[in-house]
């Protein structure tokens, strides 16, 4: 324990001796500052706003997540802690949720319903400042997961800095959208109390997280505080994994962190981690964290990736399996590691500020995250497998709620992706209808942005208000530039070259890309129009011929969107026994898909035996919709990707990760 002690203390006095910056490079336009006004993402916000955030509120209710915090404040050594052990953050994600839509769209009545809920939680903090109902409920006999004390398994399963993590995120963006400091105060007070018993110190316990996410939260509670405490606690968190008595890969604690190169273990778990480590990097400037993301982001992007973006082959474990290891219809791709690849992407776009990062962190938001949520907004997928042979739909709320109250919290922060500044340079890096007030180095603007995204590649920038000379970077998305994800791991197998063009004012222009982003570097004024056009006609897509489940088949994308095939929209033909040509005709219909997207059709032959035995085919019009909408109108069989030969056609049931199928967290 002493050697370890005394480890830490030499990397730290080594890292902040290097540190040459404070904070990212490049830093995103907050969520505050832009306002959706209508498209795709209002739709959405406003089934967040009307549907998920109140169901969720709800579910905490029904669920008895309100009644543990009760119970904390009174303890009992005779009642029995049922649940899991991390049932309070689902409480937390929803106020953060919450609080990101109140920003936006101010509600007193819900204010006050988070304000009671706050009352009940501070009666459950102890004196000391420590906040964990699943041991303060009954001391005695606590949850089986919570240890015999503090801290005894907070390195397996009793999720005390988990907690952590969340209540430090849901009280920032709270008191960021309210002013009021009744949540922030609690997460300062438990954070006091993790800084105080764990860490470096002679009288501290070395311990670190189970499951990440307390190392990205501390970071962000030190920014708000100004308190340097909380990164150290974050930094040591980091350091110390693989040097305590955890070395397992399912964790990321089989090796040190600065010594990893590839994406292992729980899916959530990892990108939660290299998130934090983005954090403390960018805060401290230690650059060997940096080096050890890139790697692993090579690794996820080149070998582990799913066409969706999403991540995690495997339910044993809701982990990543080997390289390319990608099977469809058994594909684990838990939503809240969707969530976590926009967080990692998105860390690394403010490093590197390269258009990449946005390209993965686009698909996996498109495709990856929104799979994992009906289009109203009140039912939810945990796993989101790219193949389905039915008895699969989404469920209004789990045991284990982690994907429903995630979403709650990441939905409403989407805003908040759109643009990025440097300098004189400003990102425009997701399009999104609605508007934005933006300071560009030492000038405000108001930008105003109008597209129907992603079903239509057209986009109209308009300057309303300010003026001056800065530089717009316009991100051109790597599909737009033949690129399906930045690696070898999928092409386009069309032949075809998408185009794109950029106007201002009418005239069109011209630029080299830097870094994949168009730059449009002027003298502008009020009134200045910048218009993009990208074409969004339907791609075939191959991967890699060592990932073996998609050998013989293609897929169909549409700009960010990939495409599926459902049962209900090819009534008469099983979808696992068609098999598309080589180079199919794919053609955009006016017929809607749920969500509103046009709906494309490829010819395709219906493969079955007939009554001697014998193969016959048919001819097959298959029509498809985006992956995002799928399972909206009822179970049956669904597909990504298509066989275009014989060998990949599969003419019995498929295996498919069922609805609950989950291990524990």
């Amino acid at each position: 324990m002493k050697t370890i002690k005394l480890l830490f203390v030499s990397m730290l006095a080594c890292a902040t001796a290097s540190a040459q910056h404070a904070g990212y490079p490049i830093t995103p336009v907050p969520f505050t500052a832009t306002h959706v006004s209508g498209g795709f993402w209002k739709d959405r916000l406003d089934a967040c706003r009307k549907v998920t955030v109140p169901l969720a509120f709800e579910k905490c209710e029904e669920s008895g997540r309100y009644d543990n915090f009760v119970r904390a404040a009174n303890p009992c050594d005779t009642f029995t802690v049922s649940g899991f052990s991390f049932d309070d953050t689902d409480v937390y994600k929803t106020i953060e949720g919450a609080s990101y839509l109140m920003q936006t769209y101010p509600d007193k009545q819900m204010e006050r319903y988070i304000d009671s809920v706050l009352t009940i939680v501070a009666a459950a903090q102890e004196p000391d400042g420590y906040l964990y109902t699943a041991r303060t409920i009954n001391p005695k006999h606590p949850h089986h997961w919570a240890g015999p004390e503090r801290w005894a398994a907070v390195e397996e399963q009793s999720h005390e800095f988990y907690c952590l993590g969340h209540m430090i995120e849901g009280a920032v963006a709270h008191y960021q959208a309210t002013g009021k400091r009744n949540f922030l105060d609690i997460a300062i007070k438990y954070a006091d109390c993790v800084c105080r018993e764990i860490g470096p110190g002679k009288d501290q316990l070395v311990r670190v997280p189970g499951h990440q996410i307390a190392e990205m939260a501390l970071a962000k509670l030190y920014l708000v505080t100004g308190d340097r405490k909380y990164l150290d606690e974050a930094k040591f968190f980091l350091d110390m994994r693989g040097r305590t008595s955890r070395k397992d890969a399912y964790s990321q604690a089989h090796k040190p962190v600065v010594e990893q190169d590839e994406a292992v273990g729980h899916a959530v778990r990892a990108t939660y981690m290299y998130s934090g480590m983005a954090d403390v990097a960018a805060l401290t400037g230690d650059t060997a964290y940096i080096h050890a993301i890139d790697r692993i982001w090579d690794n996820i992007v080149g070998k582990k990736l799913y066409l969706t973006g999403g991540i995690g082959a495997t339910a044993n474990g809701e982990a990543f399996g080997a390289n390319y290891e990608l099977p469809n219809a058994t594909a684990y791709c838990e939503t809240c590691a969707a969530i976590g690849n926009v967080y990692v992407n998105h860390r690394l776009f403010m490093l590197h500020g390269d258009s990449k990062y946005y390209d993965v962190l686009e698909r996996s938001l498109y495709n990856g995250v929104l799979s994992g949520i009906s289009l109203d907004g009140g039912s939810f997928f945990y796993p989101n497998p790219l193949e389905s042979a039915g008895g699969y739909s989404r469920q209004a709320w789990f045991g284990c709620a982690c994907c429903p109250s995630n979403l709650c919290r990441f939905l409403p922060s989407v805003p908040g992706y759109a643009y990025a500044t440097l300098g004189d340079s400003l990102y425009v890096n997701l399009f999104i209808e609605g508007t934005s007030d933006i300071t560009v180095g030492d000038r405000k603007i108001r930008l105003a942005q109008q597209t129907a995204y992603p079903f239509d590649g057209a986009v109209t920038l308009r300057l309303e208000k300010g003026s001056g000379e800065f530089a717009m970077k316009i991100r051109v998305p790597g599909w737009a530039r033949g690129e399906v994800v930045p690696s070898a791991l999928y092409r386009f197998a069309d032949g075809r070259e998408t185009e794109y063009a950029v106007k201002v004012n009418g005239r069109e222009v011209s630029s080299e890309l830097q870094k994949g982003y168009f730059v449009i570097d002027r003298k502008w004024k009020k009134g200045d129009v910048v218009e993009v056009s990208f074409d969004m006609s339907p791609r075939v897509v191959t991967a890699c011929d060592k990932v073996a489940d998609d050998r013989g088949k293609l897929a169909v994308e549409c700009g960010p969107l990939v495409y599926c095939a459902e049962w209900c929209d090819n009534a008469g033909t099983d979808l696992f026994s068609v098999m598309v040509p080589r180079k199919p005709v794919l053609t955009v219909t006016d017929d809607k898909a749920p969500g509103g997207a046009r709906v494309v059709t490829a010819g395709a032959q219906a493969i079955s035996y007939d009554n001697d035995g014998r193969l016959s085919t048919r001819d097959v019009t298959l029509r498809l919709i985006p992956y995002y909408a799928w399972a909206n109108r009822g179970e049956g069989k669904m597909a990504v990707w298509l066989p275009y030969e014989a060998g990949a056609v599969h003419l019995g049931p498929a295996l498919t990760v069922g609805t609950n199928e989950f291990l524990e967290r």
